[in-house]
């Protein structure tokens, strides 16, 4: 037998290398001021961060792609989802040290920067095609109207960055898709879609799930009404009361442009899975479900905490990619949503105490071995 290898720590981090390459422009970190060497190193790890959380999300998305999903396998997806929550708290505590850049000493290297731009981030753009962000959902950055069209080079030609986007474009479903599908085929009451009947059955339980929302909506109103001080503050809480009834009805009957049949399918296994959550074969969806929210809730964070760092360093400067800069950061935070249903369906949800009987609630125990 040969003899193994022995390594060394720096070998196998490769520190020598990852030392080089603070350099900038200038490829010599010798003249750099230490302002701008921070710069880089912290844009630098935020690159690591998001290769490590494309390779968990591409994970998480990989389990669902080969069909039904086992309730035990969904685990897996979890914890890939909890390690890029994880992740992303680390992003937004790194503002904090950007943070102790002034504006002052920022300007002094600043404009060695343009047009290069944050919005170049292709690795960033892949989180969001991975995650499910769609194109019609995207912002405009500025000087081009395109986002792909930000990551070319120079000269008009694709560059890698360009190219390595373009992959993730192409290599398959997004979360957000797998997850609808797997939402899709959630059996609801023990009835899944493909079973005999599903569609009649599924009316059923929307009736008598939106009976329930209704009555708590009802019960609601009349506190709020027993406490209000005047008869117009009396019709302002029964309109709205009433508006919110309405619109419950319609999110559980969507509209043929809205998706219909299929999308009232999963909006009601996300209600379905959060309802009836202590049912057991429930527990690991629920913990998908939930993750899906903190995920989300994450990023909206890290969008809004980037805006602010930008803020306080640069004021509302244009950006040196030519975007409309904390405006165009702040406008992400806001519309940069996937999970969309996920965080519309707690508008839906209610109390334990208030959820519809189950005909087939045993569907959902621990099967024995025979």
């Amino acid at each position: 037998m040969g003899t193994e290898k022995r390594v060394n720590y720096w070998d196998y981090i490769r520190v020598d290398e990852l030392l080089s390459l603070q350099g900038g422009v200038e490829h010599d970190e010798s003249d750099l001021h230490n302002d701008e060497v921070m710069f880089i190193v912290v844009h630098q790890v935020y690159e690591l961060w998001f290769k490590l959380m494309l390779r968990e999300l591409k994970a998480a998305r990989d389990l669902f792609e080969g069909g039904p999903v086992e309730e035990q396998a969904l685990s897996g997806a979890v914890h890939c989802l909890r390690r890029v929550c994880t992740v992303l708290d680390r992003c937004v505590d790194h503002f904090t040290i950007m943070e102790t850049l002034s504006t002052r000493d920022y300007l002094s290297f600043r404009d060695k920067l343009m047009p290069a731009s944050g919005f170049q981030s292709g690795q960033l753009r892949e989180v969001e095609l991975i995650l499910g962000l769609q194109d019609e959902d995207r912002i405009p950055l500025g000087v081009e109207g395109d986002y792909m069209q930000a990551l070319r080079s120079h000269d008009g030609k694709t560059s890698p960055t360009y190219e390595r986007v373009e992959a993730t474009r192409a290599s398959g479903q997004s979360i957000r898709e797998v997850i609808e599908e797997w939402l899709y085929r959630t059996p609801i009451d023990g009835v899944g879609p493909d079973d005999e009947g599903s569609e009649e059955k599924l009316d059923q339980f929307v009736d008598r799930y939106l009976g329930a929302v209704n009555a708590e909506i009802d019960d609601s109103c009349a506190v709020a009404l027993s406490r209000s001080r005047s008869d117009q503050d009396k019709q302002t809480l029964v309109a709205r009361y009433e508006k919110e009834k309405a619109g419950q009805e319609a999110f559980l009957h969507p509209s043929e442009e809205e998706g219909g049949g299929r999308r009232r399918r999963i909006r009601m296994a996300i209600l379905f899975i959060t309802t009836y959550r202590e049912l057991p074969l429930l527990a690991w969806p629920r913990e998908l479900v939930d993750q899906l929210v903190e995920l989300e809730q994450k990023f909206v964070i890290f969008r809004q905490r980037h805006a602010r760092m930008v803020e306080r360093v640069i004021g509302r400067r244009t950006g040196t990619g030519g975007s409309a800069g904390v405006d165009y950061l702040d406008a992400t935070a806001l519309q940069y949503r996937i999970f969309k249903d996920v965080w519309a369906c707690r508008t839906c949800q209610i109390r334990a105490t208030a959820a519809p009987a189950l005909d087939n609630a045993s569907f959902y125990g621990f099967k024995s071995a025979d």
